[in-house]
């Protein structure tokens, strides 16, 4: 699904660059879930915000689905953008005076799906992260673990490739955060692909690869058996 060769990213301020990403090499296949960790400055947010079209490389190499991104216009990026990838995000990102309809729905306007169907993928999404019953509850009114619930049927409701999530655990307590995960962990087990940058062990654990990330670099990139009975263990 993905293919990064040699991803280098570069800022300059003032003239002085500053170098994000350093030559990072992986692949990415259909049903992965992997975790994206490292400490402040490790180039994890700049890996996540280029894998999900939001930021170009500056050197390197990134194939999506076969196409490499150079090929593609900032048009045809938001278009793959929109059908392809769904993002979920630490602060939800929601628009809190609108409905949890009306939030879900959103992916939906900027797409080719007809109006009368927008209602069975909005109500299907929210029904598969259990909020039918706020489906016309304003988002600012919601809990925020429901507001993230809300988030992640926003990101499902196109029927994305691939799921990415930023910190989605960051701003809930340790019971939200795990039913967060809990969330993902069972669409990852219904086929989707799922990446999740994280600074947390808990959360990043529930992946079936870490990635760790210094300085720019890959610092390794493990496979990992993962005993899931025990993210349900109190």
């Amino acid at each position: 699904m993905i293919e990064v060769h040699d991803l280098r990213k570069e800022y300059v301020e003032e003239d002085t660059p500053t170098r994000a990403l350093n030559g990072v090499t992986f692949s990415v296949n259909k049903g992965d879930f992997i975790s994206i960790m490292g400490p402040s400055g490790s180039g994890k947010s700049t890996l996540l915000h280029i894998l999900s079209f939001l930021d170009r490389p500056t050197g390197g190499s990134y194939t999506f689905l076969g196409k490499s991104i150079d090929d593609m216009s900032d048009q045809e990026l938001a278009k793959v953008r929109n059908k392809d990838m769904g993002f979920v995000f630490q602060s939800f990102n929601l628009l809190s005076r609108l409905s949890v309809y009306d939030n879900v729905e959103i992916p939906l306007l900027y797409s080719d799906v007809l109006p009368a169907k927008r209602r069975t993928f909005v109500e299907e999404a929210v029904r598969s992260v259990g909020l039918e019953d706020k489906l016309h509850t304003e988002a600012g009114k919601l809990s925020g673990g429901q507001k993230q619930r809300v988030a992640i049927a926003r990101a499902l409701v196109t029927d994305p490739n691939i799921i990415f999530a930023d910190e989605p655990t960051g701003n809930l307590d340790s019971k939200s955060g795990m039913q967060i995960m809990e969330i993902l962990e069972g669409l990852h087990e219904k086929g989707r692909t799922v990446i999740l940058v994280t600074h947390e062990t808990q959360t990043a654990e529930f992946a079936d690869r870490i990635i760790r990330m210094k300085d720019g670099m890959l610092e390794s990139d493990q496979t990992i058996a993962v005993d899931r009975v025990r993210h349900h263990l109190k």
